[in-house]
């Protein structure tokens, strides 16, 4: 199973089989300057409908899009959405957000979209144990790197990959004060920064303690 960061909250997840699934794909505007999206996808998975999470027609490929709480199956692969809230304020601020949960080649993925809080016993219990936990960690309009540390800890992920903070494609006089990425893996062992934007995973072969993956944006 290969993991490519697209930028801000997309990713484009490959199965060993072809199959493909894009999170969050973004549209190029309010001060974000990564690249147009132009992969095909045959599942898209959007956290919440603000315009930089939510532009699945963008997507090539006729996709399944899949939005909101509850079980979906496209292609083999179950699809588990949590309803959860884009602030801390129960959503009367930014309104909800879709946690999603899948499993990719035995691979256990968790996209957090923009989470806005830390999440309580009910939801960690929902997601279970994960294999690659995908967190927004900049702050400002979701959980900043503190509480995306005690999150992270609760969860204990075999490898948490960053996401959602200050790139040099992000114009914060526009977009916002986001913080970077170093706010979140300052101090923190087994981070990997990659020269790339893609990794891969493989069921049976993760590391004993959890490890942070830094990716570079593909767009």
């Amino acid at each position: 199973m290969k993991v490519k960061w697209l930028g801000h909250a997309s990713f484009l997840i490959t199965s060993g089989g072809g199959v493909k699934i894009i999170t969050d794909p973004y549209k190029v505007d309010m001060g974000l300057s990564y690249g147009e999206i132009t992969e095909t996808a045959d599942v898209v998975l959007i956290s919440h409908d603000h315009a930089d999470h939510s532009n699945a027609g963008a997507v090539k490929g006729n996709p399944r899009v899949i939005k909101g709480a509850g079980d979906k199956e496209v292609k083999g692969l179950r699809f588990k959405g949590i309803a959860t809230y884009h602030d801390d304020a129960g959503g009367s601020k930014r309104g909800v957000n879709t946690v999603f949960v899948f499993d990719v080649d035995g691979v256990k993925v968790c996209h957090l979209g923009d989470l806005g809080h830390d999440l309580g016993l009910k939801d960690v219990s929902d997601i279970g144990r994960v294999d690659v936990l995908l967190i927004p960690v900049g702050g400002l309009y979701t959980i900043d790197a503190r509480v995306a540390t005690s999150l992270s800890a609760r969860l204990a992920p075999r490898t948490i990959i960053p996401m959602h903070y200050a790139t040099s494609k992000v114009d914060t006089s526009k977009f916002g004060a986001i913080s970077g990425v170093d706010d979140f893996i300052k101090g923190k062992a087994g981070v990997d920064r990659l020269n790339a934007s893609e990794t891969a995973f493989e069921t049976g072969k993760f590391p004993a303690s959890t490890k942070i993956v830094v990716l570079k944006p593909a767009l």
